[in-house]
């Protein structure tokens, strides 16, 4: 049977607007759409199954600040959701589960502080993402602000029994810059990983699709931002390239 690499077309918040960063840079974002519902629907009608959501200012200031942007996002939509970005608390998981998103993604909480996010876990089995944002082979943290001297792999083998979803895995210094997407990391990645990995930063044609899906059975989706904003990737001929 063939495998089925799932797509989770991104929209990232800042300032109530549907932007791209460049490497992760808050000053180098590009606005796309100035309505994130109506870029969600747009997905939606594009055959998508799922969105994949992140609270820039959120993931710099500790919690939600683009509540609001996420609340009508959920509130226009049936597609699957899943949320990073300031995620720092049960509460927070919480409120976003308890609103209508399907997933939430720990990032910055899964290095600082692995007790809750391990609770989550117990409390929430597989509705709870590890983000793993690594430039140069370091794990980031609090908007990729954060430096840490743990690896990709460490992080992960923390979480390999503990009922976690997926692990999206972002390699900054690819990402927003239609680069091509890192298939040997993320591969690398998905050997070591005893949970689904979703690649992340950029993904840049079809090609990268292509690649992922071939490179490792263990890499369940991929991400994409800027491509599709930019039209660089149709909708329809990536979801055919994927499934």
């Amino acid at each position: 049977m063939t495998r089925k690499l799932t797509l989770y077309p991104a929209i990232d918040l800042k300032g109530g607007e549907c932007v791209r960063l460049l490497h992760g840079r808050m000053e180098d974002s590009t606005v796309y759409n100035s309505d994130p519902a109506s870029q969600a629907a747009a997905f939606e009608s594009a055959g998508f199954d799922w969105v994949h959501i992140v609270d820039l200012d959120g993931a710099f200031a500790g919690e939600a600040v683009n509540g609001d942007a996420v609340d009508g996002i959920l509130n226009r939509i049936s597609l699957k959701a899943q949320l990073g970005g300031g995620v720092r608390n049960m509460a927070a998981v919480e409120r976003w589960l308890e609103a209508g998103m399907t997933r939430v993604i720990l990032g910055t909480a899964a290095v600082n502080d692995p007790d809750f996010v391990s609770q989550a876990c117990k409390r929430y089995p597989g509705r709870i993402v590890l983000g793993v944002d690594a430039r140069d082979g370091r794990v980031k943290t609090d908007g990729w602000d954060g430096d840490t001297e743990t690896s990709p792999a460490d992080l992960v083998r923390r979480y390999a029994d503990q009922g976690v979803a997926a692990v999206v895995y972002t390699d900054i210094s690819r990402d927003g810059a239609l680069a091509g997407v890192n298939v040997e990391a993320t591969a690398a990645l998905a050997d070591v990983a005893a949970i689904p990995v979703i690649a992340s930063g950029g993904v840049a044609s079809l090609e990268d699709i292509k690649s992922l899906k071939a490179a490792h059975a263990n890499i369940e989706g991929v991400i994409i931002g800027r491509a599709l904003y930019d039209g660089r990737i149709d909708p329809a001929a990536a979801l055919a390239a994927a499934g």
